[in-house]
C-alpha cells in the first residue's frame, strides 16, 4: 500500500484543504454530513444577487446620463427612463431592508482594486 492511500494521508490532506469538514470526519475516510445553517445561507444568496443587481443598476445610470449627455433621447424617454431607474432603485432598496442588510453590505472588496460600488 502506498503511503497516498492509506487513511491517515487522505484524512491530513483533507483536513488541510477542507478544516471545516475535518472537524466531523474520522480516520476510516468515510464521509460526514455538513451542517448548514439554511437563514445564513438564504440571507448570503439574497446579499450576492443584490450586489449583482446594485451593479448593474450603478451600469444602467451611468450608461442613461451618457445617453443624455449626447442629446440621443427625448425629453419623454428622458423621463422615462428616471422614472423606471428611481422605481428600480426603491425596489432595491425594499429588497435590501427585506433581508436586513445595510448599504454597505452590497458592495464587494476586491482587494488592491478597491472597492466594487
Amino acid at each position: 500500500m502506498k503511503i497516498e492511500d492509506s487513511p491517515q494521508y487522505i484524512n491530513n490532506a483533507r483536513t488541510a484543504t477542507l478544516p471545516q469538514l475535518s472537524k466531523s470526519a474520522d480516520l476510516t475516510g468515510t464521509r460526514s454530513r455538513l451542517e448548514i445553517d439554511g437563514d445564513r445561507v438564504r440571507n448570503g444568496l439574497a446579499q450576492l444577487v443584490l450586489t449583482l443587481v446594485k451593479l448593474l443598476h450603478e451600469l444602467l445610470e451611468r450608461q442613461a446620463i451618457q445617453r443624455m449627455d449626447s442629446g440621443s433621447l427625448t425629453d419623454e424617454e428622458v423621463e422615462r427612463l428616471g422614472l423606471a431607474l428611481m422605481r428600480q432603485a426603491e425596489e432595491l432598496d425594499r429588497l435590501r431592508e427585506l433581508f436586513d442588510l445595510k448599504e454597505e453590505d452590497l458592495n464587494l472588496d476586491l482587494g488592491p482594486l478597491g472597492r466594487l460600488l
